[in-house]
């Protein structure tokens, strides 16, 4: 009796000890970064989650959050399970919240990525990236979600650093939202530019073909890697098999499912992926970081090249990858 006393202890304190993460799951919440507005996105998540629920058995939740950070933390601290990222935020959910990378979206022509762009209104005498570049003083600037990879890293690195310049002071005013409210707001005439990218550009020609027409594209980016999906690192081995084998096949069966990932970003399915996506993105970062600090004249020598010298070794294990 005692040895079956003490053995029962034993589990319940094993059970009390384990990860949330590493209890069986009854309910999942799936995670959905804010690049319009929830109301918008539910519609297009919506079916592809129900199916989910369906094949695997959870009960999944959409969970959503005013600002990608909010994906992050809930994921940080076990209140997401799963989530779509864009790769900046996915680096920062790896990094910081426990998470992996293990499925990339895959467009329907079968092509691997997308655009980040800058728009101005149709009537701008703005016509190019100089123009921009030129005239910021005097201009409103509509800037992504700091955790955004198209609305904000890659013209971070692309437009600003290269560039030697700050979006933060170049401007004579610059403010941060979504990539839809960005569009918008150049096409109502309340910035005079903004980030934004090709899936956002592509959902509006369809949904508001009238703002779509009033903007024009005088920037474009170099092909940016697809969204991945990221799960919590600490999900019992069954589960991330349930879940990875849901969206692998996702789309591959009924004309259904091929209609809601067309909806959803004229998507053909989900490929796996594992971590190494980001390297492209984390170089981009630290290229960022490096030629911030080559701009730094207020930062003393040795200092400066003691960062230097450690962003490039980043930079070189990062190339052996």
């Amino acid at each position: 009796m005692i040895k079956k006393l003490l053995a029962g202890l034993a589990v319940t304190a094993l059970i009390a000890s384990a990860p949330a993460g590493a209890q069986e799951l009854k309910e999942l919440n799936f995670g959905i970064i804010s690049t319009e507005s929830s109301q918008n996105l539910k519609p297009y998540w919506q079916p592809v989650l129900e199916d989910m629920a369906k094949k695997t058995g959870y009960k999944v939740n959409a969970f959503f959050a005013s600002d990608y950070a909010g994906i992050i933390e809930g994921m940080r601290f076990g209140k997401v399970h799963v989530a779509w990222f864009g790769n900046k935020s996915a680096m920062e959910a790896v990094d910081r919240a426990g998470g992996e990378v293990f499925a990339q979206m895959v467009n329907a022509d079968g092509t691997q990525g997308y655009y980040s762009h800058l728009l101005v209104h149709k009537d701008s005498p703005i016509k190019s990236l100089e123009d921009v570049l030129k005239n910021a003083k005097n201009l409103s600037f509509g800037n992504g979600d700091p955790n955004s990879t198209s609305g904000y890293l890659v013209p971070a690195y692309y437009v600003f650093a290269i560039n030697k310049l700050d979006a933060k002071t170049a401007f004579k005013v610059t403010r941060s939202a979504n990539h839809e409210s960005n569009a918008l707001a150049v096409a109502n005439k309340q910035v005079d530019v903004a980030t934004c990218n090709s899936e956002t550009m592509d959902k509006l020609k369809v949904t508001m073909p009238d703002k779509f027409n009033a903007l024009r594209t005088v920037w474009t980016s170099p092909l940016i890697p697809l969204d991945p999906l990221v799960m919590r690192k600490d999900l019992p081995e069954a589960e991330k098999l349930k879940i990875k084998e849901f969206f692998y096949s996702y789309g591959k069966g009924s004309q259904q499912e091929k209609d809601n990932l067309m909806k959803l970003s004229k998507l053909s399915g989900f490929k796996p992926s594992t971590n190494a996506q980001l390297i492209p993105i984390r170089q981009l970062e630290l290229f960022k970081e490096k030629s911030k600090f080559e701009a730094d004249a207020a930062l003393p020598a040795a200092e400066k090249q003691s960062k230097l010298t450690e962003i490039d070794r980043k930079l070189a294990e990062l190339a052996k990858n």
